[in-house]
This record gives C-alpha cells, sequence and structure tokens, in this order.
C-alpha cells in the first residue's frame, strides 16, 4: 500500500483515464478482423521466437485477438465489460487501475517469453505456436474476478433470466480455471498463470479494500456533480498525495470516520489509505 500510495504520488498524472474503452476499442478491431480477414489472425499473435526476429508488433497486436465470444452476444459482452472496467477503475482509482490491467497484460507477455526460453532449453531448438495460448481471454476473467472481489453482491442474470450474485459468478470463474490448470499441458498452466497474476498480486496485498456498492458509486457521482471550485483558499486537500479541489473539478473528498483526528482524503486514497491511530 505504502509502495502504490508513492508510486501515484510520483506517476499518478500520467495515468490514462478510461483504459477500458481503448481495450475495447481493440477487442472490436479484433472481431472486424475475425469476420473479415480470419487468414489475418496469425500475423497478430504473441509469438517469442518472432518477436525476437524482428516482429515487435506482436508485442501489442495480441490484443487485437478478442476472447471466445459468440457474434449474438457481442454487444451484451462488450458493454457488460465497459461497465465492469468503469466501475474497477471508480472504486480503486485510475492510477490503480491502470497498473492493475497493464500489469495483467505485461505479466502475460513475460509469461510466453519464460516459457519460450524453457522450452529452447528443454528442445535446444526455437519453438513457435505459444502465441496460441495467450489471448485476452484469461485478461477479461482477472478483470471480473477483480469487480466480484469488490462489488460482491452486485446481480446479473445469466442468459438474463437466471439471477446470480458477481461473487458466486466470481467463484464459478475461479473453479473453471482450477480445473483448467488442471487439465492443461505446461503452456496452457503458464498461460493461467501469467494471466491471473495481477489478480493475485494486487488484491492479496491489498486486503483492506473497502467493499463499494453502485449505491455509493452514484452517490459519490452526485457529490462530484455538487462540489464547486472555491477560487483563492482551498477548502480540501488530500493527506496522501496532497491535491486540492484546483487539482480537479471532478475530484471529491471526504474525511475518514476510522483514523484519528481530522484527516481528509481524495477519492483515489479514502478507501486504500491506512488508518492514522495515535495510541
Amino acid at each position: 500500500m505504502n509502495f502504490l500510495n508513492k508510486m501515484e504520488r510520483k506517476f499518478g498524472r500520467y495515468a490514462v483515464p478510461n483504459l477500458t474503452f481503448w481495450l475495447i476499442g481493440a477487442w472490436v478491431l479484433g472481431f472486424i478482423i475475425q469476420y473479415t480477414m480470419p487468414e489475418a489472425q496469425i500475423l497478430l499473435t504473441l509469438e517469442p521466437r518472432l518477436i525476437l526476429h524482428g516482429q515487435v508488433w506482436r508485442l501489442i497486436s495480441w490484443l487485437l485477438i478478442p476472447p471466445p465470444v459468440n457474434i449474438l452476444f457481442l454487444i451484451f459482452f462488450i458493454s457488460c465489460y465497459y461497465f465492469i472496467g468503469i466501475s474497477i477503475e471508480q472504486a480503486i482509482g485510475t492510477f490503480r487501475y491502470n497498473i492493475y490491467l497493464i500489469g495483467g497484460l505485461l505479466c502475460s507477455v513475460l509469461g510466453a517469453f519464460i516459457l519460450y526460453i524453457i522450452y529452447y532449453l528443454m528442445a535446444g531448438i526455437p519453438v513457435t505456436g505459444i502465441g496460441n495460448y495467450f489471448s485476452t481471454h484469461y485478461v477479461t476473467m482477472s478483470l471480473f474476478m477483480a469487480y466480484a472481489a469488490i462489488f460482491p453482491n452486485t446481480e446479473f442474470r445469466l442468459y438474463f433470466i437466471i439471477p446470480f450474485r458477481a461473487k458466486w459468478l466470481g467463484i464459478i470463474d475461479a473453479v473453471w480455471m482450477v480445473f483448467m490448470f488442471i487439465v492443461s499441458n505446461w503452456a496452457g498452466r503458464v498461460a493461467i498463470i501469467a494471466s491471473l497474476m495481477n489478480f493475485l498480486i494486487f488484491f492479496f496485498s491489498t486486503r483492506n479494500y473497502r467493499r463499494i456498492s453502485p449505491h455509493e458509486i452514484r452517490r459519490k457521482q452526485v457529490y462530484r456533480q455538487q462540489m464547486r471550485q472555491v477560487q483563492g483558499v482551498t477548502k480540501h486537500k488530500c493527506a496522501i498525495c496532497g491535491r486540492t479541489e484546483k487539482d480537479g473539478e471532478n475530484l471529491q473528498f471526504r474525511f475518514c470516520t476510522k483514523c484519528e483526528g481530522n484527516f481528509e482524503y481524495c477519492q483515489d486514497h479514502l478507501f486504500t489509505h491506512q488508518h492514522i491511530r495515535r495510541s
């Protein structure tokens, strides 16, 4: 937590807001390629051997390979994951969401190269086909598991009929991934671990995140709309990052009832700071 706070103070200004929009945009482009030029997908995969031979675009182009979704559910899938990504970003802050999502993608790239090195050392020759195991499929699952951890009681309608709480769907995803880990070969296992490393690291190291309901998110949005930027002397200042209402009209501030003293925090640190105890 302290490390993330320090990183956010230094690099938080460079965080990309609404990063989910760009990820979904890549998926949409990937769906278009999939149904119009399916033979071109072989040029997009995360293939370490070919990357080392100069095809460096594959470090990013594999994001264009969309998760396996039926075309009939495409609009629902896109709108659902856009909602999930935006909700996570509002809950943990733009900087931490950037770290979570980009960290998961980087772990997948690193996992592909580690697997390539292992196969090369074992076989003695460069191998191909590793890119077939790495896609955005498990990345989407890590996003949903993060959402289920933060908003466990949100209700989804499976097939638009059967009601399920997010926490149960998250558990089902976890069980399914454990099953796939058992039945897969080592390439598939490395792909699963690498894709979910962001969830394991980020959420097991920040267990004191408060669960935020959609009602709370709505209340925060209403409060933000009602805030007025004060000219001259500032009224609010975050005890962690030092930001005031002058640093952005969309910033909101709250006092923490669990801290001993009058300590005010911005929305990015209200639920992530360490509570101050004088005793």
